[in-house]
């Protein structure tokens, strides 16, 4: 799996800081940035964050290349409606050989690993029998398994992230699309920290939100999230 920053809001927080002023001021937006130029604004982000005044974060985002990881993961991740996505197409787009993932439980057993490969390899074989019968590669993608690996170009804004982390850095969630979202919480912190500073499972920042369904081990997730 690679997941890469490729592009963002410039000064991401200073830009949220900017539309928060503006709610509440009677200044034009150029004497506002000019006041905000030198000031600091954790006091304000942190005000904004404490409120819930989260709109103003919709003004900030992020777009992720993300490569190697399966159709099961790509289908959990475009759940998530308030993106932008953009993916590599199986009707355009040959499979030249076999590219899977596997899972690390099956990958740790020789035997289950030995069972999956062939699998794959068997469908990827057929997959080209029948491109070269003439079978088209929108028909033939239908033998393709859910392992296949794809690529995609993902945007979120700042506020639609931190509702994605929540939800896919808890342990409950399934572990290849948590990898992918811890992966992108590290690259959208390393450009805003104090908007991710308690980004992650709800647990990061506040109480377990599984109910009975916790993992158990909130103060290990907590301080795992907080080394970030």
């Amino acid at each position: 799996m690679l997941v890469q920053l490729i592009n963002f809001t410039p000064d991401p927080e200073r830009t949220v800081a900017l539309a928060a002023r503006l709610c509440y001021s009677d200044a034009s937006v150029s004497a506002l940035e000019d006041r905000l130029k030198a000031a600091p604004i954790e006091k304000l982000l942190g005000k904004i964050l404490k409120m819930g005044h989260l709109s103003v974060l919709e003004h900030a985002s992020f777009t992720f290349g993300i490569e190697g990881i399966s159709r099961a993961a790509s289908h959990q991740l475009v759940r998530h409606r308030l993106a932008s996505y953009s993916q590599q197409s199986q009707r355009y787009v040959k499979s030249n050989s076999p590219e899977f993932v596997i899972p690390h439980t099956v990958a740790v057993d020789t035997a289950k690993k030995k069972l999956f490969i062939g699998a794959a390899k068997r469908a990827w074989a057929s997959y080209k029998k029948l491109l070269d019968s003439g079978v088209s590669a929108e028909d033939a993608r239908y033998l393709l398994p859910n392992a296949a690996c794809t690529k995609i170009i993902v945007t979120m804004n700042a506020r639609e992230l931190l509702h994605f982390f929540r939800l896919r850095c808890c342990e409950r969630a399934q572990w290849e699309i948590r990898e992918m979202a811890v992966e992108m919480l590290k690259l959208a912190k390393s450009k805003a920290s104090f908007i991710f500073v308690d980004s992650g499972p709800a647990c990061v920042a506040g109480k377990c939100s599984e109910g009975g369904l916790t993992c158990g081990k909130p103060k290990e997730v907590r301080a795992r999230f907080k080394s970030l």
